[in-house]
């Protein structure tokens, strides 16, 4: 499913924006503190959508352009929220080679979703990587920064099951 641009929930809005506009406020006196306005932002909103940058640019004096340049260079910024969990899939030629294709493919079926995405439920992100440099453990996927080696197709149920909301709990 595709996402909107919006955050996860619209409920407390009003004062995220304030959180942001208080922390470029206390940023903005010095140019070289927009990697740390964008960090400290996508804490406070989960994301850095165009709406955001808009505010940040205007209340920083910096084009929007190098705002949105800055976003898209550095891989731990993003413009979309993500879900609690982040899928990684390794493509790296080793995990490539043994198979990295085919889990991608069986988790854009699974999850509904494309490279880059979130779930609707926003429970998951799936992204892919060059490297985990872990060759020897081929085809590797991480989610939330726990790596599982080796892993199937096959596997993808099994493993994904333990990310899901327990009931009744």
């Amino acid at each position: 499913m595709k996402e909107s641009s919006q955050c996860c929930c619209d409920e407390g809005l009003e004062e995220r924006l304030k959180h942001v506009e208080r922390i470029i406020d206390d940023f903005v006196q010095k140019d070289a503190n927009l990697i740390q306005i964008l960090h400290m932002v996508q804490n406070v909103y989960g994301s850095i959508p165009l709406h955001i940058q808009q505010i940040i640019s205007e209340k920083t004096g910096k084009p929007l352009s190098e705002i949105s340049g800055v976003i898209s260079f550095y891989s731990f910024f993003s413009t979309k929220p993500k879900g609690k969990h982040t899928i990684k899939v390794c493509l790296g030629t080793a995990c490539y080679v043994r198979g990295g294709k085919k889990i991608v493919d069986r988790l854009q079926e699974m999850l509904d979703v494309e490279v880059g995405e979130t779930t609707t439920d926003r429970l998951f992100t799936l992204e892919v990587v060059r490297c985990m440099g872990a060759c020897g453990l081929a085809p590797a996927v991480s989610i939330d920064e726990k790596v599982y080696k080796q892993v199937n197709p096959d596997k993808l149920n099994t493993l994904l099951e333990k990310y899901y909301p327990k009931e009744g709990k």
